[in-house]
């Protein structure tokens, strides 16, 4: 459990505020704050870093200003939101890749809230993801400031979740551990195939489109507006980490693998 100075800390760093109560309203402002706030990044795979899924992730989340993957923005909001007294449960997905293939199990890592009796999926973690919780209990379309979300009961089981009409990721429906996403991060550390091996790259939602740097292109999407800039060195990448993402590294990170799949990371 979080202590109070650590939750205090959590929030300035999203810079949200602390819900009177755990509800709905709070709910949604903590995760449109994450979503707007903490980049959906691999740099730690091509730095070297170690990827923490329990407590030590938020040292990076909260102190170093850092994002992540899933495996780790998802789990740093849940134990602030088990702090402040929400009911998390985690569960694991499948992402749906673009030539129609489902896959692997275990490969995304989302939240469950029980509110009043109310489940609700809560997601920072995939890119794509809503901004604000979306009913697990609903079967007609849930509008989000970032699209359309449909839940879809498949077939073979579990869920699927779609944006404007394309899949997402399915979801499993039965709660997991933390602790037994470990050999999946395992491979996405170490695979030739692993889609966070293949690209480097930290994007960050903002309230009318999105920011993106990969490698040294900086691509924003301001409403319907698209730009994009190249930095010629170092120099102009490592001041555009601070710029956009508000963290500084001390190095850039390495060149990513080669040859592999890159249909796992949802980035647009």
């Amino acid at each position: 459990m979080l202590d109070d100075t650590l939750v205090d800390a959590y929030l300035a760093r999203i810079g949200a505020r602390r819900p009177a109560q755990p509800d709905l309203d709070g709910l949604r402002h903590l995760q449109e704050r994450q979503v707007l706030t903490v980049p959906f990044e691999n740099l730690g795979y091509h730095l070297d870093e170690p990827i923490h899924m329990d407590e030590q992730v938020l040292d990076k989340i909260v102190r170093q200003h850092r994002g992540g993957g899933c495996y780790e923005v998802n789990p740093a909001l849940s134990f602030l939101l088990t702090a402040l007294g929400y009911q998390v449960e985690i569960l694991p997905g499948r992402v749906h890749r673009p030539g129609g293939e489902l896959g692997a199990a275990m490969c995304h890592l989302a939240l469950r809230v029980t509110l009043d009796g109310r489940q609700w999926l809560v997601d920072t973690g995939f890119g794509r993801n809503s901004r604000h919780p979306l009913d697990l209990a609903s079967r007609e379309v849930q509008s989000d400031p970032d699209g359309e979300y449909l839940l879809v009961d498949a077939e073979e089981g579990g869920i699927d979740v779609l944006l404007n009409g394309k899949p997402l990721y399915r979801l499993d429906d039965r709660a997991v551990r933390i602790a037994d996403f470990r050999p999946t991060l395992w491979w996405y550390r170490t695979s030739p195939e692993s889609p966070f091996l293949q690209d480097v790259f930290c994007s960050l939602r903002t309230e009318d489109g999105r920011i993106t740097l990969k490698g040294n292109q900086l691509s924003v999407l301001a409403g319907k507006e698209r730009s994009s800039e190249t930095y010629p060195d170092d120099a102009g990448v490592l001041a555009a980490y601070k710029t956009h993402f508000g963290f500084s590294l001390d190095r850039l990170p390495g060149e990513p693998q080669l040859g592999g799949a890159t249909a796992g990371v949802q980035t647009g």
